[in-house]
């Protein structure tokens, strides 16, 4: 669970941090009571993609935790210096060592209660040989019926992956937006 009171020392000079309202601010920030620095919380972004062989997506077994076994789309933190499309492609080459070439994004979705918004991307693979990174077990392709739902690691991808397979039926991709809870 997100601890929106998780600051207890400044990351400039040490000292402890208290938290308090600012001037001309609306809500209470983590302040440092010697140098004043005033430490904001912010929101994490999760990025990754949809990588798909025709009626197929990759999937990567986890090789860390948390939930580590259970399978996931590649995906991980954005970096400084990165935009979300590209930290997507970065994850995916990472973790599951897929070409591919990028597509529309296709699932905003805010997960407030852990202080994280996941963006997946749409992609399409290149080709089917993988060489996954040291955070993933395998990399493999799943239809729709061969995924393991019950071993689905995160809400946020098995949502995305229910209106991938649902938006193929219908022949056209969507961008999806919602709150997980």
């Amino acid at each position: 669970m997100f601890n929106p009171r998780s600051i207890k020392h400044c990351r400039a000079c040490g000292a402890p941090a208290q938290y308090t309202v600012p001037a001309d601010d609306n809500r209470e920030r983590a302040t440092c009571t010697v140098c004043c620095t005033i430490h904001y919380e912010n929101p994490l972004n999760v990025v990754g993609t949809v990588p798909a062989w025709d009626d197929q997506v990759l999937l990567c077994r986890r090789n860390i935790e948390p939930r580590y076994g259970f399978w996931t789309l590649p995906a991980g933190f954005m970096e400084l210096g990165e935009t979300t499309a590209e930290g997507a492609l970065r994850e995916t080459v990472e973790e599951a060592g897929a070409k591919v070439e990028m597509q529309a994004l296709f699932t905003v979705l805010n997960v407030a209660r852990v202080g994280q918004v996941h963006f997946f991307y749409r992609a399409r693979l290149l080709d089917t040989a993988f060489d996954p990174g040291p955070e993933t077990i395998e990399a493999r392709l799943f239809r729709e019926h061969e995924v393991p739902w019950e071993e689905i690691a995160f809400r946020t991808v098995k949502e995305t992956l229910h209106r991938w397979f649902d938006d193929r039926r219908k022949g056209q991709f969507g961008i999806h937006c919602a709150d997980i809870g």
